[in-house]
């Protein structure tokens, strides 16, 4: 009977394959449980068993692992969306395999709840109000004062989340969420946030109880915060300023009790020091596993997995490069024509992966997100500038047309 490990749900950009890869290399035969599995990328990959389900039926899935257990052994089951995360952790707990605590996965994923258990601990965060209403939401805007970010209370990838400097902001913003957001005759909870700012935005990767890595990111303009470029590992020159993110960090980790799997955690230097933007209770998207690996020759994927199948991490360090990534934004709505470039920059030295999102005719709708990025491009040397510069070349390579929709 070969082993096997179950994937549930989708994935965040585009990792889905990666953890397919990395369970082929452990010897595993990867199945994925998915509501709809041909939107993500593990559909059609080579040796592997997809099951449609309902992944927010949790007696269905057990059903189905059950089934499964007749035909194979069941070494894990893990998820790369933190949607789906604590129905994962349930699932561990069914069959007896380990896997992360649901309840505290719940509760990150809660980002009201987040607020208040990292406050609770003395973690430093932004100010906040959670509203139900526009009317609340303008009251609490008022009392924080502009501009304030306001965001839906559940959710990833910037989806939903904007900077508001006006009032007239507040409420175009407050009815776009209560618009699209009402479900089942319940309205959506709704964030409203100071605007924590005056520094860098650092990504910080933690794998159990240890940080493996802190990287660094610059967003387009706001309003919206979608991702532009990142470093791997961030170029921090102070000493103090790491050991304050380390433990900060690690300070989260213990307040939302995610002592066990993968996290990604969002912090912010501000003029009072770094601030806890967010706690993600998986990996951080792609392109950042690439990243941590060519940087220190870590696998977060296959450690995540390691994890969930009960053997012993490996975060030693192989050795010391930085990675550099661009990701290539839509700059305009229509219909995407053609996009090229990929082969020419790829033969780059240095060039580690280009990967194209979006395939041409696609429908380009920017949302302000994580869904406004095309691809991205990574590039691996032993120093930032060396690798910034190789970067450069190859996204000076990669050209794309969108066609207006007014002008189609």
């Amino acid at each position: 009977m070969s082993r096997a490990l179950i994937l549930v749900g989708g994935t965040v950009m585009g990792s889905g394959l990666l953890y397919v890869q990395a369970a082929q290399r452990l010897g595993l035969r990867p199945i994925t449980l998915s509501d709809d599995p041909s939107r993500y990328d593990t559909f059609g990959a080579k040796d592997v068993t997809t099951v449609r389900v309902d992944t927010d039926d949790l007696d269905a899935l057990i059903g189905e692992c059950s089934r499964l257990r007749e035909t194979y052994q069941i070494a894990g089951i893990t998820a790369a969306l933190d949607s789906v995360y604590a129905t994962v952790g349930k699932l561990c707990r069914h069959f007896d395999l380990p896997g992360p605590n649901p309840e505290a996965i719940e509760q990150c994923c809660d980002k009201y709840t987040q607020r208040q258990l990292l406050a609770a601990s003395g973690v430093p965060i932004p100010e906040y109000r959670l509203a139900t209403n526009a009317a609340e939401v303008e009251a609490s805007a008022e009392e924080i004062g502009l501009p304030v970010i306001i965001k839906p209370a559940a959710g990833s990838g910037s989806v939903g989340v904007r900077l508001c400097r006006t009032a007239r902001e507040v409420a175009e913003h407050t009815n776009n969420i209560l618009g699209g957001q009402h479900r089942g005759g319940h309205a959506p909870r709704i964030l409203v946030e100071e605007f924590a700012h005056g520094g860098p935005a650092y990504g910080v990767d933690t794998m159990g109880d240890e940080v493996v890595g802190i990287s660094t990111g610059h967003c387009c303009p706001p309003p919206h915060f979608v991702y532009r470029d990142a470093t791997y590992p961030a170029a921090l020159n102070n000493e103090e300023h790491e050991r304050s993110i380390i433990d900060i960090s690690l300070s989260s980790l213990r307040a939302l009790g995610l002592g066990w799997g993968p996290v990604g955690i969002e912090v912010q230097w501000t003029e009072r020091g770094p601030v806890i933007i967010e706690v993600n209770p998986r990996l951080h998207g792609s392109p950042t596993p690439q990243m941590v690996h060519l940087a220190y020759g870590v696998d977060l994927i296959t450690e995540h997995i390691k994890l969930a199948i009960g053997e012993e991490l490996d975060l030693r360090k192989r050795r010391s490069q930085t990675a550099a990534a661009r990701y290539l934004v839509a700059d305009r709505d229509g219909t995407l024509d053609w996009i090229a470039g990929e082969s020419e920059a790829a033969a780059i030295p240095g060039v580690a992966e280009v990967k194209f999102y979006v395939q041409p005719k696609a429908l380009i709708i920017r949302k302000g997100d994580y869904r406004d990025c095309l691809g991205h491009v990574i590039a691996a040397s032993s120093s930032l500038p060396r690798a910034e510069a190789i970067l450069q070349c190859a996204v000076d390579l990669i050209r794309w047309s969108i066609t207006s929709q007014e002008h189609s």
